[in-house]
């Protein structure tokens, strides 16, 4: 685990916060699923209570080699969302995404957090990712990705 924040919260390992462009990003392995959903959910609400202030999200699921979560889970946890950000700054939260499933699942979030705070936006391409959230593109890259 990593830690930020004069070490007050804990990241997994798949997770990683850049203070200097308040950048949280989120590299899910294997099955992307509930577990992995509401794990990142958590720590999403942690840096929220903790930092107090705004900060936009990355979601590289291209490491993701199976999928198994289901609509009703993904508007509970949109809704959710949506629900415990109003009233709070704009964000971004993008979301690369290359299998079909992921990107259904990916959309629908989108669509249900319209109105909010929370501004998702669906990507194939981190380059152009990179550029909505306005960070170079390094910053997006994991170390075993730098071909992409």
């Amino acid at each position: 685990m990593k830690t930020i924040g004069m070490g007050k919260i804990n990241l997994p390992s798949d997770v990683e916060f850049y203070e200097d462009v308040r950048l949280l990003v989120h590299r899910p392995r294997g099955t992307l699923n509930k577990a992995t959903v509401s794990r990142i959910v958590a720590v999403v609400g942690e840096l929220e209570y903790s930092l107090q202030e705004p900060f936009n999200r990355f979601f590289d699921t291209v490491g993701a080699d199976e999928v198994d979560l289901n609509f009703e889970y993904m508007i509970h946890i949109s809704l959710y969302r949506r629900c415990v950000y109003a009233g709070r700054p704009p964000i971004k939260s993008a979301i690369l995404a290359k299998d079909s499933t992921v990107i259904h699942y990916a959309r629908l979030h989108a669509v249900l957090t319209q109105g909010s705070p929370i501004n998702v936006r669906v990507f194939q391409d981190r380059k152009e990712a990179a550029q909505w959230l306005g960070v170079p593109i390094a910053t997006l890259m994991a170390d075993a990705d730098q071909h992409d």
